[in-house]
């Protein structure tokens, strides 16, 4: 299944709602630049290996190139092409003058030591400094990757320009540049997006059941979060296993957990559930936060949730979508949900190039105002034009990317 060729559907499907000016919805299917990379590692056995990499630069109508690295053993141009153009998709939606890109490497990480990761890291980022920069393409982290990776990724780039640019990566250790609240930014957004809905529609907090598909940085800082504001968390899956607690599970314990033993599995608080099911589950509110085209045709008839949160990006298939849009679930966009992450990310790239650092309320509070302000403009679309939230999102961005394109002289 192309996950590039959903994306494009997406599109097209926006562009029946509303068609944005000029050449947008041209330039918009396919990426302005592409590169692949290779480079050797050597290993920790004394042998050396050859890897791929990807950078796509996907539109900058709007400002620099923007969008994570993820290292996946599943990793490929196919990928990488659709998360960088939703990135831009997404820095539209939420506001911030960026436009799209994204990177990748095929690689499983976890067989890898941390001296053999290092060098991987610093070897991927040697290979594409050329073509990024504070003003040109900012990369940050995904799935895989985190904030030390970023901190070696800034340290190649200020051996290649000779200077540090800390701006140039985002997701970076607060040593070193970083920002407060980012590492939990995007499952603080999301959760922001979602108490937004509930308010809209009258729903309570405390009656709210919530499954979360995917156990990393998202998930996690979302479970522990909603868990903290009153919603009831029952069932969570990762990689490894599923754990359901109809009575809500002790999160910080399974978190705890998790980072002990690798997985979720084993969780003395809970008892085991299948994990290609999990999504099936009773609840108020599904949260897939893991990899791309979780919900299909296949399991779409089958969800009991009415809202579903999409954490991770590109989670839902068009024609999964069109199941639940016919038997009136509510899907909120991983365009707006997820959107939290590269806000922050503006927040540290805008902190870098000021030399001010922001406090954690401070950054709570910006991104909470952006968040909730990104939810109406997206619900006010989405109610002008009778049409999903998915539709909304995408009609606003290409109209904003629209607007860039023309300013600039680029229609």
């Amino acid at each position: 299944m192309s996950v590039f060729a959903n994306a494009l559907k997406q599109l097209e499907a926006a562009a029946a709602v509303a068609v944005p000016a000029g050449e947008t919805m041209a330039v918009l299917k396919q990426p302005k630049r592409i590169f692949e990379v290779s480079f050797p590692v050597h290993l920790d056995d004394g042998s050396t290996r050859v890897f791929t990499g990807y950078r796509v630069q996907y539109d900058d109508s709007r400002g620099p190139y923007k969008g994570g690295i993820r290292f996946h053993p599943q990793t490929d141009l196919d990928e990488v092409k659709a998360l960088a153009f939703w990135m831009t998709i997404k820095c539209a939606v939420v506001g911030v003058p960026f436009g799209g890109g994204k990177g990748g490497v095929t690689v499983e990480p976890k067989n890898f030591s941390e001296a053999e990761l290092e060098r991987l890291s610093r070897a991927y980022f040697r290979a594409i400094a050329p073509f990024v920069g504070p003003d040109v393409d900012v990369p940050a982290p995904d799935v895989n990757t985190n904030p030390k990776i970023m901190a070696w990724f800034a340290d190649e780039y200020a051996r290649y320009v000779g200077r540090q640019l800390p701006g140039v990566v985002t997701g970076k250790p607060l040593s070193v540049g970083g920002s407060k609240g980012r590492m939990s930014a995007t499952g603080q957004g999301g959760l922001f997006v979602l108490d937004e809905h509930l308010r809209n529609e009258g729903r309570e907090v405390a009656e709210t059941r919530i499954v979360i598909q995917g156990f990393g940085n998202a998930g996690q800082h979302f479970a522990r979060l909603a868990d903290e504001r009153g919603y009831r968390i029952v069932a969570v899956s990762d990689s490894r296993g599923a754990m359901l607690n109809t009575s809500g599970l002790d999160v910080q314990a399974l978190i705890e957990h998790k980072n002990k033993t690798g997985g979720v599995s084993g969780f003395v608080g809970g008892q085991q559930a299948d994990p290609n099911r999990i999504l099936e589950t009773e609840c108020e509110v599904i949260v897939p936060a893991a990899l791309e085209n979780q919900l299909t045709l296949d399991n779409a008839s089958k969800i009991q949730a009415g809202v579903v949160l999409e954490l991770a990006n590109g989670p839902t298939t068009p024609e999964a979508d069109e199941v639940l849009i016919e038997r009136g679930v509510v899907v909120i966009p991983d365009v707006l949900a997820n959107a939290g992450g590269v806000a922050v990310s503006y927040f540290e790239w805008v902190q870098n190039r000021q030399g001010y650092y922001w406090s954690y309320d401070e950054v709570r509070a910006q991104l909470e105002k952006r968040m909730t302000v990104a939810y109406a403009d997206v619900r006010q679309e989405a109610e002008a034009h009778h049409t999903t939230f998915r539709k909304a999102a995408f009609v606003m961005a290409l109209r904003r990317i629209a607007e860039a394109r023309e300013a600039r002289g680029w229609q």
